[in-house]
């Protein structure tokens, strides 16, 4: 039941592991009935007051944990939550969490009040055929965070399958990530497998034009990224408060707007590579300025050579809205992460906005592809209303961004990894 062997696999031009479907096995590769199911799930969810606030990540798991029950397996979910240190901490526990995770289910999930020991044996040697069972943080054990090897045995010895269904902690090489795929028969779940799905189909093998958009406040945290699409993409659009940077490097005044002056150098590196492989770079070409930054704020509508010492660039204007519509027809695959401006400030979010509406759009009318992620990316298309609208949206944050930048994710390597 081991993986494809590591010669046999599909390799990416830069050496990385391919996302493609050959490349790992899935649900549909393995025979559940009568077995031990380890799932690892995300289910640091928000929570308040001890009940859950917002259950996208919840929801989008559970397909996989149902189909598993409903194909006869004992399901036995793994998750983390919040940030322990390796301790005990009751007021990290996965309990409350439990009532949401049944409800997405349509069926009643146990709990064992620990992942090892007594009161998980006894709760797993209870288990019967298409019954669902939670263990408690795995990060309440040193040795999770530590990718410790004994404590991966022992884990691993609750189960005789093991798949991974948390791409969002699929950059951390953990045990409940990526140790338990080295002892244990493994696959990707259905949340998983629609990520690099979507992430193969956006950057590893696009249908062209493609089309990135990148924002944010700070460039410095992003070079990698940036550096990374310039060499898969045909249009690069910066937006937010790094495209500051951009304009500051050009010459532009920029008043009092967030800017790097630090990286100017870094600005002009990225034209110059940007030119030198024909991808087309669109920065804003008018602005929204206003002396304060508050809701409802005066502002106008500037050329970004026309901002004056007492102002700050906060959103784009209609022309860089317009300009960026005309180029979004003829693109056949588009990549989102970061807001055009501060879209958490009315009435700083009409660029976001508008530009998220014409995605969305060109995406229902037209069939771009449209993927996107990111925290902030994620709060700001909600905003605008058009999550369902784009083709998918990952809720995956820093394990998105790092997919972003060319990273390795060992969560992911580890299920292309033959089991020994």
């Amino acid at each position: 039941m081991g993986l494809l062997d590591p010669h046999e696999r599909h390799r990416r031009r830069d050496g990385e592991a391919d996302l493609s479907l050959s490349a790992y096995r899935t649900i549909d590769d393995l025979d559940v009935k009568g077995r031990r199911v380890l799932v690892r799930t995300d289910l640091n969810v928000p929570m308040r007051n001890g009940q859950v606030t917002e259950t996208t990540r919840i929801e989008r798991q559970a397909p996989t944990i149902r189909e598993l029950a409903e194909k006869g397996a004992r399901v036995i979910v793994l998750s983390h939550f919040d940030r322990p240190g390796g301790k005990i901490v009751p007021s990290m526990s996965l309990k409350p969490v439990i009532p949401a995770l049944s409800q997405a289910l349509g069926r009643d999930a146990a709990f064992a009040d620990d992942c090892l020991g007594p009161a998980a044996e006894t709760a797993i040697a209870a288990l019967k055929d298409g019954d669902v069972l939670v263990l408690e943080n795995t990060r309440f054990y040193p040795g999770e965070e530590k990718n410790d090897p004994l404590f991966a045995k022992a884990l691993a010895a609750h189960g005789e399958i093991y798949v991974n269904d948390a791409f969002s902690t699929a950059h951390r090489a953990h045990v409940s990530t990526e140790g338990l795929a080295h002892l244990l028969p493994s696959a990707a779940g259905r949340s998983m497998q629609a990520e690099l799905e979507h992430l193969s189909a956006a950057l590893e093998n696009p249908q062209r034009p493609v089309m990135a958009v990148v924002g944010g406040a700070k460039i410095s945290t992003k070079i990698a990224l940036v550096e990374n699409l310039l060499a898969k993409v045909d249009v690069l659009v910066i937006a937010g408060a790094m495209a500051n940077t951009f304009l500051g490097a050009e010459g532009h005044a920029v008043g009092k707007s967030l800017v790097e002056r630090d990286q100017f150098d870094t600005a002009r590196r990225i034209v110059e590579k940007a030119r030198a492989r024909n991808v087309s770079l669109m920065l804003p070409m008018d602005v929204v300025v206003a002396t304060e930054f508050a809701a409802g704020a005066k502002s106008r509508l500037s050329a970004v050579n026309d901002v004056t010492p007492y102002e700050m660039i906060l959103d784009v204007g209609p022309r860089s809205i317009q300009a960026f519509g005309r180029r979004l027809k003829s693109v056949k695959t588009l990549v989102w992460n970061g807001p055009f401006g501060a879209f958490e400030t009315p009435p700083f979010d009409r660029g976001t906005v508008a530009a998220a509406k014409a995605v969305a759009e060109r995406t229902r009318e037209s069939g771009l592809l449209s993927v996107a992620g990111g925290g902030d990316t994620v709060a700001a298309l909600a905003h605008a209303g058009v999550v369902d609208d784009f083709t998918y949206v990952s809720t995956a944050g820093g394990a998105f961004l790092e997919w972003l930048e060319g990273q390795t994710l060992p969560g992911v390597a580890a299920l292309m990894t033959k089991t020994k």
